[in-house]
């Protein structure tokens, strides 16, 4: 698809996968009527025929398409719940160094901040352009943490069990983040969207063999079928890259645990 359909507001893409997709249809209906259907010589008897035709090729490319929008809006789903779970990962690992002696609380405290704030700061913003998987800081981030992590020796069977719980606990982090950074230019393959295009195209092109007399009546049913297949195509396509557009997964959960724990003066 476009890019730049992902970059407008919902409302305007709406407008123009309508606007486009019922012109084409309609466009396409009366090239039909002037052009071929005089050359076929159908009859009305041929309208069982084209019914049963667009029945059974609805219920085929209505069935590819919804499974393709379950897929898609799963996706979303579940790359806004890995955020979530990252964010998460930080607060709970933000809390665990709180049990560490200083410096290297302070250290590893900073780290985590620097981290969330480049999250909402920085790779938020380029991932809604789509360059997110271009930026590396938060690697360097997340490489000086480790290093400042592991060098450190626990001195106490208390402190060795704290060790062993925040390592862990940066684990999940790290196992969060990368889940997270593979989902954000995941989308759907050219190919699947040849195939919904060329479904569409077959779906709405069928219903043009009816032979109806009354033009303005075949525009109307034309014109219904497109408009529903825009409104089922406009909703892969809002869901169909997580992080990227107008309408993508927002930071909040990162936020949030900026606000309520690292930033929180009650923070531990």
């Amino acid at each position: 698809m476009p890019i730049w359909l992902y970059q407008i507001k919902p409302l305007y893409t709406a407008i123009v996968m309508l606007v486009l997709i019922e012109t084409v249809s309609v466009t396409g209906l009366f090239l039909v009527r002037r052009l071929v259907l005089p050359r076929l010589g159908i009859n009305e008897s041929v309208n069982d025929a084209v019914s049963g035709t667009v029945q059974a090729i609805g219920v085929f490319y209505g069935i590819t398409v919804g499974l393709i929008a379950v897929g898609v809006w799963n996706t979303n789903s579940n790359a806004a719940e890995l955020v979530s779970k990252e964010a998460a990962a930080i607060g709970a690992l933000y809390r665990n160094t709180s049990g560490y002696p200083s410096p290297i609380r302070e250290d590893l405290r900073a780290g985590l901040r620097d981290y969330t704030m480049f999250m909402i700061y920085e790779a938020w913003p380029e991932q809604k352009v789509g360059r997110g998987i271009l930026i590396n800081r938060g690697t360097r981030i997340m490489d000086d943490f480790q290093a400042r992590l592991f060098a450190f020796e626990p001195a106490n069977q208390s402190q060795f069990a704290l060790h062993a719980e925040t390592l862990r606990a940066y684990n999940s982090l790290i196992e969060y983040r990368n889940l997270r950074i593979h989902v954000v230019n995941s989308s759907l393959s050219s190919i699947m969207w040849t195939v919904i295009w060329i479904g569409a195209a077959i779906s709405i092109g069928v219903a043009y063999f009816y032979k109806i007399d009354d033009v303005k009546v075949h525009v109307i049913l034309i014109s219904l079928m497109s408009g529903f297949l825009s409104l089922v195509l406009f909703m892969i396509i809002i869901n169909d890259r997580p992080f990227y557009g107008a309408v993508s997964i927002s930071p909040a959960p990162y936020q949030l645990i900026l606000d309520r724990v690292i930033d929180s003066k009650q923070a531990p």
